[in-house]
């Protein structure tokens, strides 16, 4: 019988997102047994802890784990459940569930799928560096600072790489389940499932959700500058080199600048601006797509369709009729 190890990690969690993921693979669990008349299910699934004691969270709601990490011997599978709060503390706190995955995988090949957050928890290994992970999106750019050898998949809900998967974040680590489920379990498991839990099945974008509020956790204070002219003045026409002299920076100095401290070029920032601006409009106002367009500086229809879905996922008619209410019931 194979193992499946969802962990239990000390400091701030999200209870949902521990249990959810316990539930459903249990209910595949049962169900793969049922369909297919074998005498016993497919995984042992326990929720393993550092020490094996109960754990509580937001003062409120404790959950006793099955297992410690020194009862599991080799496990097949290492749901790592997401951390939140002050990250860097959290991966500190839970450092002896992060050099338990790491020995899991080095020595028994173990499969690992972080939930949201836990993704600090998986980079922290070091077995991601060099291979594609995902997050949250909040969490985006200090990831992207502190693993800084990851190739961080920004727009996913679900990332995998050899063996290592990885999800977007919130709610949507019911999606990752899923695809988890139908991973171990089949599709046919994997869509009861979807049914039973009524959740959305073959969902792996988190662009529609992302919310664009500029990065400006760096210490530059000439690219902040540089950020806050953009965000004001994102309609008109705006170029690097108007830019860079209102900030009192040479071209070649402020593209450098302005990447390593954004992690995107002053381009791709206009772009980002433009999209969310334009997505504000189409969630509460009834203006035509042209009229939105053009209000936020695009004069290109077709340049403008492109950027919007690149960056949320949807075209902005699909975006209009989904989050704007009037357009909804209209």
């Amino acid at each position: 019988m194979k193992h499946i190890s969802i962990l239990v990690p000390v400091g701030n969690s999200i209870v949902d997102t521990i249990i959810a993921p316990y539930n459903m693979f249990k209910m595949a669990n049962a169900y793969h047994q049922k369909l297919n008349g074998i005498p016993e299910p497919l995984f042992t699934i326990d929720l393993v802890s550092a020490k094996g004691e109960p754990v509580t969270y937001q003062k409120l709601f404790t959950i006793t784990p099955t297992a410690s990490i020194a009862t599991i011997q080799k496990t097949d599978l290492i749901i790592i459940s997401p951390i939140s709060g002050d990250l860097e503390k959290a991966t500190e706190a839970n450092r002896e569930l992060v050099d338990w995955i790491k020995k899991q995988r080095i020595e028994h090949h173990s499969e690992l799928a972080s939930l949201c957050k836990g993704a600090f928890l998986l980079a922290e290994t070091g077995l991601v560096n060099g291979k594609n992970c995902a997050t949250h999106w909040t969490a985006h750019n200090l990831f992207q600072q502190k693993y800084p050898k990851v190739n961080l998949i920004s727009e996913n809900i679900i990332c995998e790489d050899n063996g290592i998967y990885s999800s977007g974040g919130a709610y949507s680590i019911l999606n990752f389940t899923l695809y988890l489920i139908e991973r171990y379990f089949g599709r046919e498991t994997a869509i009861w499932t979807s049914k039973i839990s009524e959740i959305d099945f073959d969902r792996v974008s988190q662009s529609q959700f992302i919310i664009f509020s500029g990065q400006k956790e760096h210490t530059d204070e000439e690219i902040k500058a540089a950020q806050e002219f953009i965000e004001e003045h994102y309609a008109d026409k705006l170029n690097v080199e108007s830019i860079a002299q209102n900030v009192n920076l040479n071209v070649r100095s402020f593209l450098r600048r302005f990447k390593k401290a954004t992690s995107n070029t002053p381009l791709e920032y206009i772009q980002r601006v433009r999209v969310e601006a334009a997505k504000r409009k189409l969630e509460s106002t009834t203006e035509t797509i042209l009229e939105v367009m053009f209000g936020i500086g695009y004069n290109d229809e077709k340049a403008f369709r492109n950027t919007f879905k690149k960056h949320s996922g949807l075209s902005p008619k699909e975006y209009q009729i989904k989050y704007n209410r009037e357009m909804a019931y209209a």
